[in-house]
């Protein structure tokens, strides 16, 4: 499997059969210019959004005729399962800003869990919902989701073989959040990819528990 970051939150994820998801689709230019990622403009198969802010959600701007994954509960498209876990935006069970869906699924072998813009730390009965997992992608940047102390919380509670940080500052996201070198501070095994892309499959799975961070965005 190919796993391409686009830019915040949105992955595109490429299956050996050519099947092509998106996770979390965003605006280019939403909140007054301050989400500067480029539209994206690739074709996809199914996209996924965790919710519907406009960061996140954009789904109807993109090109072709994608399968459009939302809320929890099963859903099944391209032959591909994906369960929707119920969670919230923030700490307050909605009342800030809303829902927010964490979804799993898997491709080639490797369980996906991506937590979109997760509010809160997890429970027992989360953990149960979303079961084991190979590769989870994690909120860390704060002010809107959890920070980066309450995500290495999440990680190590849901215990993955690899974790990617997201949602967080970079050079072309106004938001107020913390950066990525925040949360990889006193860290170890990580591994920093030179570009936008990675190859993965599960004879390269890691043993223990590597953080894997994107250099470049690729939009």
């Amino acid at each position: 499997m190919k796993i391409t970051w686009l830019g915040h939150d949105a992955f595109l994820f490429e299956t050996s059969d050519g099947v092509k998801i998106l996770s979390d689709p965003y605006e280019s230019g939403s909140y007054n210019g301050a989400v500067g990622y480029k539209p994206i403009d690739e074709e996809v198969d199914v996209v996924f959004c965790t919710h519907e802010h406009a960061d996140h959600g954009a789904h109807e701007q993109l090109p072709g005729n994608a399968h459009v994954i939302l809320g929890s509960g099963t859903h099944e498209a391209k032959g591909i399962v994906f369960k929707g876990v119920q969670t919230f935006h923030d700490k307050t069970q909605g009342s800030e800003r809303g829902e927010n869906t964490v979804f799993v699924f898997k491709v080639d072998g490797l369980i996906i869990c991506h937590l979109g813009d997760l509010g809160h730390t997890l429970t027992a009965q989360h953990k149960e919902q979303i079961g084991n997992i190979d590769l989870l992608f994690v909120p860390i940047g704060g002010v809107y989701t959890i920070d980066h102390e309450e995500a290495w919380d999440v990680v190590q509670f849901l215990s993955p073989k690899i974790a990617v940080p997201i949602h967080y500052k970079t050079d072309v996201l106004n938001f107020p959040l913390m950066d990525v070198e925040t949360f990889l501070r006193g860290k170890s095994n990580v591994q920093q990819i030179k570009g936008s892309s990675l190859e993965i499959s599960i004879d390269t799975l890691p043993e223990t528990l590597k953080i894997v961070v994107f250099k470049e965005h690729k939009l």
